[in-house]
Formats: C-alpha cells, structure tokens, sequence
C-alpha cells in the first residue's frame, strides 16, 4: 500500500546545518595542488559558504514537490518513489533508477520531458524510485540489500502500481539494478536502456583482436580503476567508518560527493560548466537531510559480499539500448556487452557524463524515447 509523501524537512535542521557549515575545521592544502589531491580547498570553501549564506532549501524542497511523490515497504524496506503520471493515458510505463552519488534529484529536469512530449507517441508515466539506503527511502536496518534485491523489490513494485509491461533505464548502480529487472521479469520488461553498462571480458579474448577504439576505452578503464576508483574500495570494505565522517560533517559530505560530479562529467575540470550549485547542494542536501551517507556507501558492500549472485544471471534477453556519453567514468567495448545483453541500440552520444539526465536532460531524453520507439 502506498502512501503519498512530500520533503518536509525540519527548521531546526536547517539550522543545525547552517551552525555545522559556519564552524568547519578545515584540512590544510598543499600550495597550487588544485584538485591533484581529491577536493580543491578554495572550490569548497566558496561552495560552502553559498550552501550556508545563498543556498534556499526550501525553494528546491518546492521543486521536489511539485512532483507526485510516495512511501511504501517491499520486502520489509521503506521504499520512496516518485510517480509522474503523463496526462496521456496511453504513455508507457517506465522505471528511472538512479545511482551513488546521485538521487532522484538527477531526474528533475528530464521527468517533465519523459512525460509530456512533443509527439504523444513517445509519452511515459515515470516510476523513479530512491534506491534502498538512499535519501527518502531511509537506510537500510539489515544486510543483504544489493542490486538484484533491490530488482525484485523495484519488480514488485510496478506490479503493484499496475504495470504489466514497461521499460527500464538507468546509469550507475542503477543501470546494474534495471538490468536484474530484465533478467528477473523478461516477459514485463520492454526494453532495458542504461547510459553506464557493465560486462566482463569474454574469456579468451584478447585485447589486441579488437578495434583500436574500444582499445582505447579498456586502457581508459585501467587508469581509471587504478586512479580514481579509491571510494569504492573505502565503501566496499568499511562502509561504516567512512561514516562517522560523512554523516557528522555536512563540509565531509559534500566535499566527497561533488568531487564525483567534478570528476564524472563531461565539465573540462570545471564541475559547474555541467551543473548548477543549486544542483550540487540538492543533492548533497538530501543525502544530510536523511542520514543516508552511510547507507547508500554499503551498497558497495553488499555488492562485493554477493559477487556473482547480486548480477544477472544468464544473458539478457530483452531489447537493450546502450548511450555511451564522453564523460562517462567505463565504456566497454560493444563485443564485451553483446556477450551479456541483446544490443539493438548502441550510441555515442555528443556530451554528457555519468549523471546524463542531470548534465544533459535533453540529449539524455531524446536518446531514450528513440530507443523506445522500437519496443512500443
């Protein structure tokens, strides 16, 4: 059963959040280090003091809640979702899920674009629900919550609003989560759409038999694991520690998170050519708002604890669209993918990173409804 919900967040939150922010300790810096070490001090500082002085919650709380929002318990987890009907009744239904560090704050640019089109044709009621552990769904109290129990959970609950068939898309974890809805429920998924898509190497293949391209992409994915790929071996294994930190530190908190924005977009170095301050502190406001820093960090935890069991479990069966943004943090080669998925989509798409729906809402809609428009 579920239960309409709107963001209601506390006054004396937000002034315990302005007391936290006006009396940072803050870490010293090497001269001219710039972001070579994680987080650019002089950045945070200047973000920091808009979130304390400039930054209007209650302006973007009225955004979140301009959308069609609820609650409800699937296998004993609060689960929060928006639903965004399209005033065309015969839209299809589709399932939007997000990632870490993100939200369903990604989404809110690209929702009213999904649901009121242009053409009818290509309309869709939105299904965008908060992962287990993250924002407002609330933590998880129990282990065990990985991709694939969040697939049957996310299953469930279109059944449940009545969806029969319906697509699914999603980037990051969420892009892992939709693929375990095809597989779980191939005869009610459409057609799965992700713009971040994880596949092993075959075995027996060699590097040097493919193309130079997608050469290119595996070195890029080396460097990147063995540069950048700190945070999930930190959230991977003691997701607790880590924390202590984030969640009693609201400078901790975003300093980790906007580094990802800065580092997983298509912004040149420069985090707000791809996105707005307002953007950044949303997001980073919901995760402090709701205690979920540590939640959403043992997602990688249970992932590393389930292996195998927590991914798809035999070759994805139903149509599936792959977008391959520039900025996007892996591309693996389309030969790896083929292996897993049916690939009937394939695109490289102009601009855009990791957190496509919220950096380029527009490229990102109009890629998902031409991917559609071949399962309708």
């Amino acid at each position: 059963m579920s239960e309409p919900f709107r963001v209601s967040v506390p006054d004396e939150a937000l002034d315990d959040l302005r007391v936290r922010l006006a009396h940072a300790r803050w870490p010293n810096e090497i001269a001219g280090a710039g972001w070579a070490y994680g987080t650019d001090l002089a950045y945070l500082r200047d973000l920091v003091g808009y979130w304390r002085d400039g930054f209007d919650w209650r302006a973007r709380e009225a955004v979140l809640n301009s959308f069609d929002q609820f609650t409800t318990s699937v296998d004993g987890q609060r689960i929060h979702f928006v639903h965004q009907r399209s005033a065309l009744p015969d839209a299809m239904p589709l399932l939007l899920v997000h990632g870490w560090p993100g939200s369903v704050v990604e989404f809110l640019d690209a929702i009213p674009l999904l649901t009121g089109p242009p053409d009818s044709a290509d309309a869709f009621h939105v299904v965008a629900p908060s992962l287990p552990g993250y924002a407002f769904s609330g933590p998880t109290w129990e282990p065990g919550w990985h991709p694939r129990r969040m697939a049957a959970a996310f299953a469930g609950l279109m059944a449940s609003l009545g969806y029969d068939r319906f697509g699914v898309q999603g980037g990051d974890w969420g892009s892992i989560v939709v693929a375990n809805v095809a597989d779980l429920a191939p005869d009610h998924v459409a057609g799965l759409h992700v713009n971040f898509l994880s596949a092993p190497r075959p075995a027996g293949q060699r590097t040097a038999s493919l193309p130079a391209e997608e050469q290119a992409r595996i070195e890029e994915m080396r460097a990147w694991q063995q540069n950048e790929a700190g945070y999930s071996a930190i959230q991977g294994t003691k997701p607790q520690t880590v924390g202590y930190a984030l969640e009693d530190s609201p400078v901790g908190l975003a300093g980790w998170i906007v580094e990802k924005f800065r580092a997983w977009s298509d912004c040149g170095g420069h985090v707000e050519r791809s996105f707005t301050r307002d953007q950044l502190l949303t997001n980073v406001s919901v995760y402090w708002f709701t205690a979920t820093a540590t939640s959403s960090a043992r997602l990688y935890f249970e992932m590393r604890r389930a292996g195998a069991a927590a991914v798809p479990q035999a070759p994805v069966t139903v149509p599936t669209g792959v977008a391959n943004y520039p900025g996007e943090v892996t591309k693996v080669p389309r030969a790896w993918a083929e292996r897993r998925y049916n690939i009937t989509h394939w695109v490289d798409m102009p601009r855009g990173g990791h957190f496509a729906a919220m950096e380029v809402p527009e490229l990102f809609v109009d890629d998902v409804r031409t991917f559609f428009r071949t399962v309708r």
